[in-house]
């Protein structure tokens, strides 16, 4: 049965993998550029093509590009396994860096690079999985679809959104997916760690405000002022404390890690509660309560001239099960003079914490670390999860790895020096595996 993963195996190859995937600079600028993603696609190709695995690219736009491919398991006649991650990553600075973003170096035992945590590590760790059984021969217990996709950081439509619509084939007898942001371990003592598997996200709902005046001249008394009408309006949005709603899934996560920390879980104060989760507290935080940010303001071209419009861009994310309510809230707080429309609009998602595949990943952890405790969260961000539930089909982030207590890996999501411990990835590539037979 091989190594399971082990260094002499998957595990040897999985940092290589990592860094030369970080390597390729897939940044995503929000608009049609993206020609990182095609030599990306074409690079997890090469290495499918290695062990025998057919996969085909599909474009919707010149250089935003995905991958799929099929590995046929030993009974067909169960539902396929879906594993997606996605290609490309949010730019970087490297002026702001260590080590540069798309060099993939190896410093004190973590690779580095944008795309190290999100989510290269993760895309690097089925490649590696896969590679292994298929040279050593063993098939998965059902078929497994892979994809690598493009346009996640902006949405994903030119990847998984677009994939879903235009090719559903691909994945209509699918029923369950792994991938990113989920299955990162949190120490909660000696010989303990917590490993949160994403079950729920937040909605999100980017949208651009519109106010609209009498234009005029500067040096007028101007009572209709687009400008100062959208500006209390984008205060007030700004400002405003959506109150603490606790979702299923929230309410568990909240409840197992009280348990673990032996904090005492309070209803009447669960923000307190949440600050004391040490780095998690932030990326928890966000989930308990719908929210808006203020992110773009626009209005006039001279300063002696009142404008007949001015705009804003916020973003809005809500809570699975509350986006009537959140939209209510919105449309009180903008008033009757200022119009919003969507830039972007997706649901919230949310799936239980409950399966053979919530077993396997249990247990395969377990194998690995007998101090696991996998715990189910919501994430406050969104994924390409958002796409393949139009599919009805159940996504959980589970990219397994065991990490040193004082890492922030929460906070490198998006930020500067980004990196993942190579023991971590050797540990992903383990349980990954273990997953893949239990599942």
């Amino acid at each position: 049965m091989g190594d399971k993963g082990g260094v002499n195996g998957a595990g040897a190859e999985v940092a290589d993998l990592c860094r030369e995937l970080i390597a390729i600079d897939t940044s995503n600028y929000g608009d049609h550029s993206g020609p990182g993603e095609r030599v990306a696609a074409e690079y997890v190709a090469a290495r499918l093509d290695e062990v025998g695995v057919a996969s085909e690219i599909y474009e919707p736009h010149p250089g935003r590009s995905s991958l799929v491919a099929r590995i046929e398991g030993a009974d067909p006649s169960r539902p396929p396994l879906l594993l997606q991650g996605h290609l490309d990553v949010v730019p970087a600075n490297a002026d702001d860096w260590t080590h540069h973003p798309f060099a993939g170096e190896v410093a004190d035992g973590c690779v580095w690079g944008r795309g190290a945590v999100d989510m290269k590590d993760m895309d690097a760790m089925m490649l590696a999985v896969v590679r292994q059984r298929l040279r050593e021969g063993r098939k998965p217990p059902r078929d497994i679809v892979l994809a690598f996709l493009a346009d996640e950081e902006a949405g994903g439509a030119y990847g998984a959104h677009w994939l879903v619509r235009e090719h559903p084939e691909l994945f209509a007898d699918c029923t369950e997916a792994i991938s990113e942001v989920g299955g990162f371990s949190v120490t909660v003592g000696e010989g303990r760690r917590m490993y949160l598997i994403e079950t729920a996200e937040k909605g999100l709902a980017w949208m651009r405000l519109t106010a609209r005046g009498t234009a005029g001249h500067g040096s007028m008394v101007n009572d209709d002022n687009a400008v100062t009408e959208l500006a209390a309006a984008v205060a007030r949005l700004g400002r405003h404390e959506f109150p603490v709603r606790l979702t299923k899934t929230v309410r568990t996560f909240l409840e197992e890690v009280c348990e673990a920390f032996g904090i005492e879980f309070s209803e009447d104060d669960v923000e307190s509660t949440v600050a004391r989760l040490g780095p998690v507290a932030s990326m928890i935080g966000a989930t308990l309560r719908n929210s808006v940010n203020p992110t773009v303001l626009a209005g006039g071209y001279k300063a002696n001239v009142i404008p007949g419009e001015a705009t804003a861009q916020v973003d809005g994310r809500f809570l699975p099960g509350l986006e009537e309510e959140f939209f209510a809230d919105v449309d009180r707080l903008l008033g009757p003079r200022v119009t919003r429309e969507f830039i972007q609009h997706l649901p919230a998602v949310e799936t239980g914490f409950t399966g053979g595949i919530v077993n396997a990943m249990t247990e395969a952890l377990l194998a690995e670390d007998p101090g696991a405790m996998a715990v189910p969260y919501c994430l406050s961000g969104g994924t390409d999860a958002k796409a393949f539930a139009e599919l009805g089909i159940r996504n959980f982030g589970f990219a397994p790895l065991r990490l040193p207590p004082e890492l922030n890996f929460s906070g490198m999501f998006h930020g500067v020096d980004e990196r993942v411990p190579v023991d971590a990835l050797q540990f992903g590539t383990r349980v990954l595996d273990r997953f893949i037979d239990l599942s």
